[in-house]
């Protein structure tokens, strides 16, 4: 119990030595096929899983909203997202549609042969939202789609991009065109500011004509440490400063899964070492507009690694 303590009072004592006044970051997580499918199947895991996350902090979750291998729930069986979603927002968590997987392979969706799947992934969210309670709503919709998977993208990434800012303006047309208050938002890669790119007649980072397009951006920002060259502030300066600049939020992902690459995940470090490393992100962007708050990556890797180190019920990033 004692070390649990002194734990989160180390870490306490850092955020106020660390953040004096300043804005108020907002906690999201990641929800992927196999936790969204069970919370579905299982009411009374979705209903812990609410409870834990609000203990955690967290205030808004990606729910995986897609199909997967012989379930595509939103389309089967909607009164089960109409529950799960009722029971989440019930204990104050607002949930968005998480749209995109390896599965399918919605990079995919880009090519303009695919327009039609990638309309219908977005169609069913907007009728799903049409046909339900306000209680019973996803209250955004977030898009992992990423093009730099596909296996040529080294020599075709110029015309990769374009497709996706053409797909990504339709999207953003049919959110308009429903009359829903939704926002809706996609995972970038952090080195996207560092890729010039034409759209619309102006050449600038892709990364700028993604935050002109949608409502914010949600930046995987995935390294294990918060400052110097190769670090969370830095990867993250350029979006939050544009995002100020328009008037959008930018939030910064960061990875907790295992992964070979230790620099990009929190997995191999402590927690009161990754609670350190925050409350440094937080300290460099605690005043800026352009910065909405930390996503986490992911929810059943987060608590796994919470878990392996003692303090699943004890510790909060911040």
């Amino acid at each position: 119990m004692w070390p649990c303590v002194l734990e989160r009072l180390r870490i306490g004592l850092l955020w106020l030595a660390l953040c004096p006044l300043g804005g108020l970051a907002g906690q999201s997580v990641w929800v992927w096929e196999e936790d969204a499918l069970s919370w579905l199947d299982q009411p009374h895991k979705g209903e812990e899983a609410a409870l834990w996350l609000r203990q955690q902090g967290f205030e808004r979750v990606y729910l995986y909203a897609g199909a997967h291998l012989d379930q595509d729930p939103l389309q089967d069986r909607p009164q089960a997202y109409s529950q799960l979603l009722s029971s989440l927002h019930r204990h104050g968590l607002e949930v968005h549609a998480l749209l995109g997987t390896g599965y399918l392979r919605t990079e995919k969706y880009i090519l303009p042969e695919n327009r039609e799947r990638a309309r219908a992934m977005v169609q069913r969210v907007l009728d799903y939202n049409h046909r339900s309670l306000a209680s019973e709503r996803f209250a955004g919709i977030h898009l992992d789609i990423e093009p730099h998977v596909f296996d040529d993208w080294s020599s075709r990434r110029q015309e990769y991009l374009k497709m996706w800012l053409r797909v990504s303006e339709m999207w953003m047309a049919m959110k308009r065109q429903s009359g829903q208050h939704l926002t809706v938002a996609p995972a970038i890669a952090f080195w996207l500011d560092g890729i010039e790119v034409e759209h619309a007649g102006v050449v600038k980072p892709a990364s700028e004509h993604l935050q002109d397009i949608y409502d914010h951006v949600v930046l995987m920002d995935y390294r294990q440490r918060a400052e110097g060259p190769d670090g969370i502030i830095s990867h993250g300066q350029q979006e939050v400063e544009y995002g100020r600049k328009i008037g959008k939020e930018v939030w910064l992902g960061l990875e907790f899964s295992p992964n070979e690459m230790a620099k990009i995940t929190f997995d191999g470090v402590t927690p009161a070492r990754a609670g350190e490393q925050v409350q440094r992100v937080l300290h460099a962007f605690r005043q800026d507009r352009g910065f909405g708050g930390i996503a986490v990556h992911h929810y059943s890797s987060y608590r796994r690694w919470l878990r392996r180190h003692g303090v699943e019920h004890h510790f909060t990033l911040f």
